[in-house]
């Protein structure tokens, strides 16, 4: 028996639907939540996991657009969050997992691939771990571990009152974006869907609580058997670039992109070639390597940072 799934509008964003008006809002139910999602192109599955804090609708249309080219992708909103309800059970990473995990069933996908941003990568390492039939190619953009092990930001709260001094956009952004980078790109706010739909506040507490208290899943990385992208930018300032290193050593398939000179909005800094190396990716999962974007230009990068982690390195 097939769920109900309801559709609202559409989004009018991407074409090259094949189920139901492309883009277009649907729910379905997911135990005691009625959860929304997108579904854009053609192909083989691929559920994409949103951050902290947002919605389905901060993915960057152009990088959805290229992965629409070749994939089926499913966009949602984590329960409480843009259009999803929010239930009654505890909220917390696992939970969200089993919510990822419910509607990979709901919607009749039989192992699609998962790409998980920040917060969204945690979901996913959940899922992978907790749910390892629901997930075949499992990618991580500038996600980390949780629990004591993972390495958390450092204090930039100071450099971020100079910069709503200096510039209330930059201030805004200063979490995507590496300061020299915006300051090269001044019209970088242009490319953020910055959220058409206010969130609760409410909402994003019991996110944050639950990011906070997730004890994480450090201990059970190596028991991950999907091939795994992990994604990184170098100058990353909202998850330091040593937890992908952290990734990439304890996940036995792990295939570890630095993308130099990014930062934790990479999907809006370098759409395509970013879109293209989770392709790559796709079609040709590694043996355990280290690899870096190509995009251009290339700012300098000192490769002596990457400890080796007995992963190869490939910079050509």
């Amino acid at each position: 028996m097939k769920p109900e799934v309801m559709e609202r509008g559409s989004a009018g964003m991407i074409g090259n639907g094949s189920r139901g008006r492309a883009g277009s809002l649907r729910r379905v139910r997911v135990a005691d939540v009625d959860l929304a999602f997108r579904e854009f192109g053609a192909g083989e599955p691929l559920v994409l996991i949103p951050a902290f804090a947002t919605t389905m609708g901060m993915w960057d249309t152009r990088f959805l657009r290229r992965l629409a080219a070749r994939y089926r992708v499913i966009a949602f909103d984590n329960r409480g969050m843009g259009h999803s309800t929010a239930g009654f059970a505890e909220w917390g990473i696992d939970q969200f997992a089993a919510d990822a995990a419910g509607l990979i069933d709901a919607l009749g996908l039989h192992k699609p691939h998962v790409l998980g941003w920040s917060m969204g990568g945690d979901i996913a390492l959940s899922l992978a771990v907790h749910f390892p039939e629901k997930v075949d190619r499992l990618i991580i953009y500038a996600g980390d571990c949780g629990g004591p092990q993972k390495i958390d930001p450092p204090s930039y709260k100071d450099i971020r009152k100079k910069m709503l001094r200096d510039s209330p956009v930059a201030w805004a952004l200063s979490p995507l974006f590496p300061p020299e980078w915006m300051k090269q790109h001044p019209d970088c706010w242009r490319t953020v869907p910055f959220l058409k739909m206010g969130i609760r506040p409410r909402s994003i507490s019991r996110q944050n609580k639950a990011y906070n208290e997730w004890q994480g899943v450090y201990e059970e990385l190596p028991s991950i058997e999907s091939p795994t992208l992990v994604v990184s930018g170098t100058h990353d300032v909202s998850t330091p670039l040593e937890n992908a290193f952290i990734l990439g050593e304890r996940i036995p398939r792990a295939r570890l992109l630095l993308a130099p000179g990014a930062g934790h909005g990479l999907m809006y800094q370098y759409p395509y070639e970013f879109a293209s190396a989770i392709t790559d990716f796709m079609y040709a999962p590694s043996l355990k390597r280290v690899e870096f974007l190509r995009h251009d230009p290339v700012p300098p990068f000192r490769s002596g940072l990457v400890p080796s982690y007995g992963l190869a390195t490939e910079t050509g």
